[in-house]
């Protein structure tokens, strides 16, 4: 049966691809050796270094995320290298099972999902690797299943402080475009960033942004790389184009948005995303549920996750809402399945598709049977309604 209006897709990405970028992708596909295509490439390798804020050359990847991830470690280190990382989600988890696959060493310093990176356990560790075994630290700036945010700058002071070697790795999936970054300012290694969230595409390109010292590092890696090696595909990048077919109409897309994003303005960005977080947030606490990210300096303007009550199921409540008000919300993952849903609010978003976002869920608990307390819509409207400065 056909359901009227739009489908409210508010997963924390893939997230809503606004028409300028659709229509931008609407274009027949060009020779991807031709002048016109080096200046599209130029365009879009040019354009992403101020989504990164970075000088230096990015790496487009016809790939998701998970690509980055690969690439970022194959590029950088060698068979048993020890890797250091930190246990903020799902997504960290995943990171730490590819750099085993990988014939790496991850040490996995454990989390509680519910915080972001501990920069002073980090430093710990890192402080008593005295001969500098770890070769590299990984971190995920969002923790997609969490609603996490950790501190990039308190992690490179920590690592600063005790002089330690170690590259710096990130993965801003779900955080590029949508939450304060900056690769060169605060000292990362790699960036790792997929197209699907807040640079408002579909699936399909992922990125690696690369620091001098990283390039060092890529001259002596050892681990096997072929499609994922920098060397060519940075070559290459000097005049717009590729070592390999690239995904043409989704580049075409991403220099609509990157045009989009520099009209907004990425400060401006920033505060929307931080503005609807905070309306989430209210609205969660009004309906007297519980937010699973616990440290206030950790909450993630990109997404919210919540926690069910007890002896309530958040899947069977996602499906109630999916099937009578046509909304997707994000599944709870791994540790957190079927305890947790998860509210995106990122990419091409307003104060309205937020208010609509609300009001499907406190209808949802309500039809649901979940027990919850009524005014979160209203205390959210509250917020929004106040003069923004």
């Amino acid at each position: 049966m056909r359901k009227p209006g739009r489908h409210f897709l508010q997963i924390p990405g893939p997230t809503n691809v606004p028409d300028r970028i659709l229509r931008a992708m609407d274009m027949p596909t060009m020779n991807h050796r031709s002048p016109a295509f080096g200046e599209l490439g130029l365009r879009v390798l040019t354009g992403i270094r101020t989504i990164f804020k970075t000088e230096r050359a990015v790496a487009i990847y016809p790939a998701s995320g998970t690509g980055a991830w690969e690439a970022a470690l194959v590029n950088t280190l060698s068979p048993g290298d020890k890797v250091l990382m930190y246990e903020t989600g799902h997504f960290a988890s995943l990171w730490r099972s590819m750099a085993l696959r990988l014939g790496l060493e991850p040490e996995f310093i454990a989390g509680d999902w519910r915080r972001g990176v501990d920069a002073a356990r980090l430093g710990e560790r890192l402080a008593a690797d005295k001969d500098h075994a770890i070769k590299a630290v990984c971190v995920v700036h969002n923790e997609t299943s969490t609603g996490c945010t950790s501190s990039i700058p308190a992690v490179r002071a920590a690592m600063d402080a005790i002089g330690h070697p170690a590259l710096l790795l990130v993965d801003t999936i779900s955080s590029l475009g949508s939450i304060d970054y900056r690769h060169d300012e605060w000292g990362v290694d790699v960036t790792v960033g997929g197209s699907q969230k807040g640079l408002m595409l579909p699936p399909g390109l992922s990125f690696n942004a690369i620091s001098a010292k990283a390039l060092d590092a890529a001259k002596t890696a050892t681990l096997p790389r072929a499609f994922w090696d920098w060397t060519e595909i940075l070559a290459s990048g000097e005049t717009g184009y590729f070592p390999y077919t690239p995904a043409i109409n989704l580049l075409y897309g991403l220099a609509e948005a990157i045009d989009m994003m520099h009209e907004e303005g990425l400060e401006q960005i920033f505060l929307r995303h931080d503005r609807h977080a905070e309306a989430t947030r209210r609205a969660v606490r009004g309906w007297g549920l519980e937010i699973l990210c616990q440290e206030p300096e950790h909450y993630s303007s990109a997404l919210t996750a919540v926690l069910m009550p007890e002896g309530h199921s958040a899947d069977a409540f996602r499906r109630v809402v999916e099937e009578q008000f046509d909304m997707t919300l994000g599944n709870g993952l791994s540790k957190v399945a079927d305890r947790v849903f998860r509210i995106g609010h990122l990419g091409d978003f307003n104060d309205l598709m937020l208010m609509g976002t609300l009001s499907g869920l406190e209808m949802g608990l309500e039809r649901a049977g979940v027990p919850y307390r009524k005014g979160g819509v209203q205390a959210a409207l509250d917020y929004l309604a106040e003069p923004v400065n």
